[in-house]
């Protein structure tokens, strides 16, 4: 293997530490970068910031190898946080992890890296990069990591050719039991440190607390299919397709299942033009259920669109989801719909429809709307 200058992101967790120790066995210069995307919060206790950086620290005096910060946070906030905000303002449920990855780790961060001297970059992701040979020259495929369980091509889908042909992931081929073992047997500080969950600027405090602070908001009415009004919302941007808990319509009277227990109440739909919400009762309600989607915003990793021809099509329109069968519609510049199979559960404007051919992640776009079915 050629010996290469590798950058590598460090978050301060297990993953991108074991990252950086498989790299360095391999024979590379390896050099750490530790990404400071938000500071807004900074001695807060839902923001760890402080210590993740300690951590990558610490790892990378055990691994014997140079790391330092630098500083996104201007970058996030115009390319992320201003986007994440817009489209909560639009009653629509974004995915911030999808427009970081696209616009700070493998965009700002490998701009960066390039200007550090590097082959090339290196995240803790769990992904594969496969180059295949073609007739117009190399072509690289973003491929699922071995460990579906831990699977994050979902999140990376809007990688292009330039960035995956400068980046590397050193774990997509492993299973994350490897990777703590591995941790522990090194004794790094960080070995049983648990996995982050969501984004930084939100941490574990309540979603709708923090939303409170940059968004304007407009209380309205709740309504069933029917038209009954049957509450208030507190702003459309609070809630999601599908939420269950947290719509605050304790009291309210609903039908039994043959069970005899009441089925749960759900949100179904959002009116933006009358500021008006709706719910539902039970988990499969035709308001719940897509039989196709629309998507915009599309990104396509080989830079056209997919051609069935290749094989059958699968999309996850959620990142926690077994692949659907599904055909690709309408694949133009602009847009492209789908149209599954089976029906798909809370189908959410502002989420990724990303597809895939058996491994390969194709690239996807942003969910616009979705086909449910009327009472």
């Amino acid at each position: 293997m050629t010996r290469r200058r590798v950058v590598i992101g460090m978050s301060g967790g297990v993953d991108s530490s074991v990252a950086a120790w498989l790299l360095k066995e391999q024979g590379h210069e390896v050099i750490g970068l530790f990404m400071k995307n938000w500071e807004d919060d900074d001695n807060d206790a839902y923001c760890s910031t402080r210590q993740d950086w300690l951590d990558a620290v610490s790892v990378a005096d055990v691994l014997g190898i140079d790391i330092e910060a630098v500083n996104f946070t201007a970058e996030y906030k115009d390319r992320v946080f201003a986007e994440f905000l817009r489209e909560y303002q639009a009653g629509r449920t974004p995915n911030p992890d999808v427009l970081c990855n696209a616009e700070i780790k493998f965009k700002a961060f490998l701009d960066h890296a390039m200007r550090l001297g590097a082959d090339a970059i290196a995240t803790g992701h769990y992904a594969r990069v496969r180059e295949a040979a073609t007739d117009a020259g190399p072509r690289f495929e973003l491929l699922k990591a071995i460990d579906a369980s831990k699977d994050q091509s979902y999140f990376l889908h809007r990688l292009n050719q330039a960035q995956l042909a400068n980046t590397i992931f050193p774990l997509g081929g492993m299973h994350k039991t490897e990777i703590r073992a591995i941790a522990a047997r090194l004794g790094l500080p960080n070995a049983a440190k648990k996995d982050s969950t969501g984004i930084c600027f939100i941490g574990e405090r309540p979603f709708r607390e923090f939303l409170n602070r940059y968004l304007s908001y407009q209380p309205g009415p709740m309504k069933t299919p029917d038209g009954s009004v049957v509450g208030e919302h507190v702003g459309l941007s609070f809630y999601t397709l599908g939420q269950r808990k947290g719509i605050g319509i304790g009291g309210l009277k609903s039908h039994k299942n043959a069970g005899g227990d009441s089925d749960p109440w759900y949100v179904a739909r959002k009116d933006i033009a009358d500021n008006t919400l709706y719910i539902v009762q039970g988990h499969d309600h035709p308001w719940l259920l897509a039989s196709a989607l629309e998507a915009d915003q599309i990104s396509w990793v080989a830079g056209v669109a997919p051609d069935a021809a290749n094989g059958p099509l699968s999309a996850k329109t959620r990142y926690r989801q077994a692949d659907v069968d599904c055909s690709l519609q309408r694949p133009v510049v602009e847009g492209f719909g789908l149209a599954f199979l089976e029906p798909q559960w809370a189908v959410t404007p502002g989420q990724s429809a990303v597809l895939y051919q058996g491994d390969v992640c194709l690239g996807g776009g942003i969910i616009s709307g979705a086909t449910t079915h009327d009472l």
